[in-house]
């Protein structure tokens, strides 16, 4: 029996297996409305078989986007526009649907990749001024964010807790919240983003508040028996910056207000990173969470081929493995994960007929009917 085709259980809802597709930007919507591009790329995705899709990082407001095409849960067009796509991935796939709700603090108003991904200026068409915790660019030569004050706190707050709402009646089964990647929420955790004096600056605790504001203001907006977790970056591979001290904290102190799970990841926040790469690198920072925090954790980077994820699962490392460049290039990944590992899959009736011959049970409805 494989240990990464058994189900699993978050908070209220049940995953079927413990492949996870992770969220990954497009930079393809319009005024932050999902378009033609989603219904297709999110529907390929959705026949894949994997337990539970997340949602790309999806903006709460205009300036939380990181480029002007990104996602965004914001107004009645993008809930109208969003519901569109997911009623068809509904009708075809039962594969649970989570969003990943973000802001992009300083790293916003930003080109997409293939374009560069340059900061645009605020006068520049598309442009914008930015916000953060401190008033600390990115990186050397970028505009100058404009630091966060109560106001601009409760705004930021408010506007996680209306873009909860508007998933919970599209009836997304799951709320991820961005705490990596150097977007807004990092900013506040890490020492090299946040130089605040006030109560949400200095002290890991300090430091800490704002995240985890965000969180129980999500969490009391969103239905109790649908899960909220966060995605954590376990250090930012900068000397003086968040490490795998303050991600096991933050997780422990989230764990005590009802959240079902941490997506372990690594950096964003610095240019001045230095990341070891290899397969599975981030790995061991998901089974030191695990084991501190005692939640289930999600496991990502360099994770491609079908035993390497066994085992991660049948070590203990993590309770999940989240995919995201390899479903891109493979979007039939858990498919040929069940067949190599002697497990089955869900896959839609109209390719049924698809099925190898030395895989006959393969496809877990196909058995019934199949001529």
């Amino acid at each position: 029996m494989s240990r990464l085709f058994e189900p699993l259980q978050l908070g209220g809802l049940r995953l079927a297996n413990r492949i996870v597709i992770a969220p990954m930007c497009q930079y393809s919507a319009e005024d932050g409305a999902a378009g033609d591009w989603h219904m297709i790329h999110l529907g390929h995705l959705a026949l894949s078989g994997a337990g539970l899709m997340i949602l790309e990082a999806t903006a709460v407001s205009p300036e939380g986007r990181i480029s002007p095409a990104d996602l965004g849960l914001y107004s009645d067009t993008d809930e109208e526009a969003l519901g569109r796509v997911l009623r068809a991935l509904r009708a075809h796939s039962p594969m649970p649907v989570a969003v990943q709700l973000s802001h992009a603090g300083r790293k916003a108003s930003s080109r997409a990749p293939w374009e560069g991904g340059a900061q645009i200026p605020p006068d520049a068409p598309g442009g914008w001024k930015t916000e953060a915790p401190s008033a600390l660019p990115h990186s050397p030569g970028e505009e100058v964010p404009v630091a966060l004050d109560r106001a601009g706190l409760d705004r930021v707050r408010d506007d996680f807790v209306r873009a909860a709402e508007r998933a919970a009646r599209l009836g997304l089964e799951a709320i991820e919240i961005h705490g990596a990647h150097g977007y807004l929420l990092h900013q506040f955790l890490s020492p090299l983003a946040n130089e605040r004096t006030d109560e949400y600056g200095g002290s890991l605790e300090n430091r800490m508040r704002f995240p985890i504001e965000v969180f129980e203001a999500v969490r009391a907006a969103f239905p109790a028996e649908r899960p909220v977790w966060m995605r954590i970056s376990a250090t930012d591979w900068v000397p003086g910056g968040w490490d795998i001290e303050g991600t096991i904290a933050l997780s422990q102190a989230l764990k005590a207000r009802g959240c079902a799970a941490i997506h372990v990841t690594t950096g964003g926040v610095s240019p001045r990173q230095a990341i070891a790469l290899g397969p599975g690198y981030q790995v061991p920072f998901a089974r030191q969470v695990k084991e501190a925090a005692g939640l289930p954790t999600m496991a990502v980077g360099l994770i491609t081929e079908p035993e390497q994820a066994e085992e991660i699962i049948a070590r203990g490392d993590a309770d999940a493995v989240s995919l995201a460049r390899a479903m891109l290039y493979d979007p039939r990944w858990p498919w040929h994960a069940a067949a190599r590992l002697g497990a089955t899959v869900s896959a839609p009736k109209q390719y049924w007929r698809s099925q190898p011959r030395e895989y006959k049970e393969l496809f877990d409805s196909a058995r019934h009917g199949q001529r």
